[in-house]
C-alpha cells in the first residue's frame, strides 16, 4: 500500500518537472503526507494540465457518506477497472500525485520499522492516481486515491504492495483526455517497468501524521 509520502521540491521543480505554466496557488512542502490531508495532484482538462489540491482518500460521487474515503486512499491496479468505484475513473478520470519519496515500515522481530524510499535516479516523481468529485448538501469534495500493484524485487523485502510511480515519458499519457475503456487503462499500467528505488530508515518520528519536520526524513544512525 501506500500510506505516507514527501514533497519538499519547491515550486519552481515542479513547475519545471511537469511543463506547468501556471502558479500553484497555496504550495507548501511536506514531511509528512497523510490520508485525509489534501495533496498536490496534476490534471489535463482538455485544455492544458493543470496542478492543484486534492483531498486524499476517494469519495465516489455516488456515496453517501464521505467517510467513506478514509478507506479509498489505495486502489489496486489489477482490479480497478472491475470495480464500481473505480472503473468509470480509470476511463476518463485519472491524474498525477506529486511526490518526491513515501515511507513503507518493514515487519521486523523488534516491531515495525519505518523506512524513505525514493527513486535513484531522479527526484520528483508522480504516483498513478484517480480522482473524482463528490457533491452533496451543497458541499462538493474533490478527492483522489493511489493507484499500487505488487510489490517488485526490491520492495518485497519491505511490504508486499507498493504505489505506481509513472516513467517520466508516460505520464502525459496517462492524463491524456482521451477516454480510455477501463481495461486499456489497467494494461496501461501492467506494462509499466518499474524504476529502481533506494531506501533506508527513519526514525518512528514519521508515525505520527502530526510529526511534520526534517526528523521524519533523517536517517538514522547504523
Amino acid at each position: 500500500m501506500c500510506g505516507r509520502y514527501t514533497l519538499l521540491a519547491d515550486q519552481l521543480e515542479i513547475l519545471d518537472a511537469f511543463g506547468l505554466e501556471h502558479d500553484i496557488d497555496d504550495y507548501h512542502p511536506s514531511y509528512n503526507i497523510a490520508p485525509g490531508q489534501n495533496v498536490l495532484a496534476i490534471i489535463h482538462d482538455g485544455k492544458e494540465k493543470r496542478a492543484g489540491y486534492l483531498r486524499w482518500g476517494l469519495v465516489p460521487s455516488w456515496a453517501k457518506d464521505e467517510k467513506i474515503g478514509y478507506k479509498m486512499i489505495n486502489a489496486r491496479s489489477e482490479t480497478a477497472h472491475e470495480k464500481p468505484s473505480f472503473k468509470r475513473l480509470m476511463s476518463r478520470k485519472r491524474c498525477l500525485i506529486v511526490a518526491d519519496s513515501f515511507y513503507e515500515w518493514k515487519k521486523t522481530d523488534d516491531g515495525k520499522q519505518p523506512k524513505r524510499i525514493h527513486l535513484a535516479e531522479r527526484k520528483l516523481f508522480a504516483f498513478a492516481g484517480l480522482w473524482d468529485k463528490w457533491s452533496h448538501n451543497d458541499k462538493n469534495l474533490f478527492t483522489c486515491t493511489v493507484l499500487t500493484r505488487e510489490a517488485n524485487p526490491f520492495m518485497q523485502d519491505i511490504h508486499d504492495r507498493m504505489p505506481i510511480i509513472l516513467p517520466k515519458e508516460k505520464e502525459d499519457e496517462w492524463i491524456t483526455p482521451e477516454k480510455y475503456e477501463p481495461t486499456e487503462a489497467r494494461e496501461f499500467l501492467f506494462h509499466l517497468e518499474p524504476e529502481e528505488f533506494t531506501a533506508y530508515n527513519v526514525s518512528s518520528h514519521v508515525n505520527a501524521a502530526k510529526n511534520n519536520d526534517e526528523t521524519c526524513i533523517a536517517p538514522l544512525a547504523d
